[in-house]
């Protein structure tokens, strides 16, 4: 499997320099490539931590550099919505999150921020033992026994992953659009239709499919996005 791909067929939630020809590719398995980017080039040529990708190589082997709570070593992990990005050894934590125009960006956080993290239920299934085990948006897996559907979302503390609030997807739940033409936007859930949701944001009415939808917060986001 190739470890890099050409710019110009990257996804257009990258926001990438184009006239150059090739970037790493981050490895599968956890966030789908549209909303994730990998490791190695978020600290070089977005946090500006390294000039080559032997120097993040190095970096990453001799200071700790946090995903999600957890230490990382390969340059193509995926850091993908909403992971968490701690550098103890300069203070400075970062979350990835979307932009206005829909595009991958990195957020700077309080220190203190960046162990919490939202999850949202995108599936669950029963599993042995009568207990229910839900399919997170990151590709995680987690057993629950307290009542959560499919499309809410999770508080846990990183890096645990101890579920300290569930964050129903109902209306004047505060929510950010992960997907579709207003991806990057937030507001708060007006109207609840079947497939469809209506949210409000700066006293519009913006319609939407529910599975857009990722909640944040009950009336206010619980995160800085």
């Amino acid at each position: 499997m190739k470890n890099h791909l050409k710019r110009i067929i990257a996804p257009r939630t990258w926001m990438i320099d184009r006239q150059k020809i090739f970037i790493a590719k981050p490895n599968p398995g956890t966030h789908p490539l549209e909303l994730c980017l990998p490791l190695g080039y978020l600290l070089r040529d977005i946090l500006k931590h390294a000039s080559t990708m032997n120097e993040v190589q190095k970096m990453l082997r001799t200071k700790s550099i946090l995903i999600d709570g957890k230490r990382q070593l390969d340059p193509h992990f995926p850091i993908g919505l909403f992971d968490t990005m701690s550098l103890p050894d300069v203070q400075e934590a970062y979350r990835l999150s979307l932009d206005k125009k829909g595009r991958l960006t990195l957020k700077k956080i309080e220190v203190e921020e960046s162990t919490l993290k939202l999850c949202k239920v995108v599936g669950k299934s029963a599993v042995k033992g009568g207990k229910v085990q839900l399919h997170l948006h990151d590709g995680r897996n987690i057993l629950f026994d307290k009542k959560a559907a499919v499309g809410d979302t999770l508080a846990v503390s990183l890096p645990e992953l101890s579920v300290q609030k569930v964050l129903p997807l109902e209306k004047e739940s505060s929510v950010f659009l992960m997907r579709g033409k207003h991806a990057g936007d937030t507001g708060v859930i007006k109207e609840l239709k079947g497939k469809n949701a209506v949210y409000t944001r700066d006293n519009q009415d913006v319609e939407t499919l529910t599975q857009y939808l990722f909640v944040v917060g009950d009336k206010k986001p619980m995160i800085t996005l």
